[in-house]
């Protein structure tokens, strides 16, 4: 009998924006935590933390309960995947020594269970905003990142975290639009277009968005935009059969 994999994102924890963080980490940790015999592997789809910086020396402040229960997944022989999101790209090496973790800076393709699964976070895929587009280069360019490096981290960290802030409050409660429809929604016409010369994709699964949707995209496959560990705690899980969007409440069983 096969183990699950799950597959979660969008968790922001350290937000500034968000005023439960800390029920919202323990939250995350006890489903984790619920799961641990059940799983084979947890892919963490980008943005988990609302903003994270390494130094050579320095990691940011806090998140010891996750970066713990991750540390304990590993330790077990749990596969941990970390997708790097449009809030936290900035690991240089420390959640793969010190937590086991594998990190991917980009969107791969994988089989599971004789299945194939397109995963990535999911930003700018698909989107043509100019302007994010053009600081996600300037994310993700080495001489950027090393002047950033530079700041002292109690100025880097709080800048971060204040832009990150100020990014979720230009939303109306700090949540995303509620879902656009097939023709507008950025990750679905990315998927469909994909598709076209990807014959073989069974699976896309996509954070980002903090939306749930669960979509049809042809007779073969299906695309799941899996929400957020913020308000909806919702994931997928797949036992190498059934493929499900669920969502993590207090108390109950888990798959």
């Amino acid at each position: 009998m096969n183990k699950n994999v799950y597959f979660l994102s969008d968790a922001h924890l350290g937000s500034l924006a968000i005023a439960h963080g800390r029920m919202q980490e323990r939250r995350l940790v006890r489903f984790l935590d619920s799961i641990k015999t059940k799983a084979a592997a947890i892919y963490l789809l980008g943005d988990m933390f609302d903003f994270w910086l390494e130094y050579r020396y320095v990691v940011p402040k806090g998140y010891t309960r996750f970066l713990g229960k991750i540390s304990e997944l590993t330790d077990m022989g749990v596969e941990v995947h970390f997708f790097t999101g449009n809030h936290d790209l900035w690991t240089y090496g420390y959640l793969e020594e010190e937590c086991g973790v594998i990190v991917h800076r980009k969107p791969i393709t994988t089989e599971i269970y004789d299945k194939v699964f397109f995963l990535a976070h999911g930003d700018g895929l698909g989107d043509p905003d100019i302007k994010f587009k053009f600081l996600k280069r300037m994310f993700h360019n080495h001489t950027c990142q090393r002047l950033l490096k530079a700041i002292h981290p109690r100025w880097g960290m709080s800048l971060g975290l204040h832009w990150a802030k100020k990014s979720r409050m230009k939303r109306a409660d700090g949540k995303e639009p509620p879902y656009q429809g097939e023709n507008k929604e950025h990750l679905v016409l990315f998927a469909k277009e994909y598709i076209k010369t990807h014959t073989d994709i069974d699976y896309f699964i996509f954070g980002h968005r903090h939306i749930e949707l669960d979509l049809m995209l042809s007779h073969k496959t299906r695309m799941m935009i899996i929400g957020d560990w913020i308000w909806q705690f919702t994931y997928v899980v797949y036992d190498g059969e059934h493929i499900f969007l669920e969502e993590y409440v207090e108390g109950e069983s888990q798959p």
